[in-house]
């Protein structure tokens, strides 16, 4: 067990008590540390007052959906949040992702894959770095594009632009071969380490929310291209 399972503390938010209470029996046996929110503004008050690093969240909950709350927390928040629903529609899936869920996890889950995607989150998260330092020069440019390997921050035009830990990602292989043409299949390899999972949609979704906040206009961007048919690349 890794240290940084131990140090790691997850947010479950579910409005079915039994769920939150078998999901925290299950990370607690890995080490993890537990903190438990039965709707959408709890969850937000909760991470208002706690450190946490990664959040797993139900979408259909009473006062704050889980969309919502997502919503609410990627204004200013980065850290890895895991959905975790009965609604397995991929359209659910693409939305869910589209407003800033790093993964989806359909119920019922299997146990392991659960703590197999949690780990694989957290690990990603420590890698990049939870917490500002300084800055040693260690820096990626392209145009007006430029990440700091050593503080994890990404800026355009020097304007400090907050990308989640899977944008941060999935931006550091482009920024490292600039021209490259990626496939959605080569994207998530690189970025997620692992084999791909619905890489088509998953990629897109991700792509489009990097837009969003890279780019002067998404519709017709200056940085990140759709080579059609093949895939992505970031324009020299």
């Amino acid at each position: 067990m890794g240290s940084e399972k131990l140090n790691a503390t997850v947010l479950v938010v579910d409005d079915d008590p039994e769920i939150v209470s078998a999901i925290t029996k299950l990370l607690e046996m890995e080490g993890y540390s537990v903190l438990k929110a039965y709707d959408g503004l709890e969850a937000l008050e909760v991470l208002s007052q706690n450190k946490v690093h990664l959040i797993l969240m139900d979408l259909m909950m009473p006062r704050v959906d889980g969309l919502s709350a997502v919503m609410r927390i990627r204004k200013d928040n980065n850290i890895p949040i895991i959905i975790l629903s009965a609604r397995t529609e991929d359209n659910d899936k693409i939305l869910g992702l589209n407003v800033g869920a790093d993964d989806y996890i359909a119920k019922p889950y299997n146990p392991m894959e659960l703590l197999a995607r949690v780990g694989s989150q957290l690990r990603r998260y420590f890698r990049l770095g939870a917490s500002d330092g300084g800055d040693d020069g260690n820096s990626l440019r392209v145009g007006g594009l430029r990440m700091d390997l050593t503080t994890k921050t990404f800026y355009v035009d020097e304007r400090p632009v907050k990308l989640t830990s899977t944008e941060y990602r999935i931006m550091e292989v482009f920024m490292r071969a600039p021209g490259t043409v990626y496939s959605a299949e080569e994207i998530y390899k690189a970025a997620w380490k692992e084999e791909p999972h619905a890489a088509e949609n998953t990629v897109t979704v991700h792509i489009r929310r990097i837009r969003e906040k890279i780019e002067i206009d998404p519709r017709d961007p200056r940085y990140l291209k759709v080579v059609w048919g093949i895939g992505y690349k970031l324009e020299k």
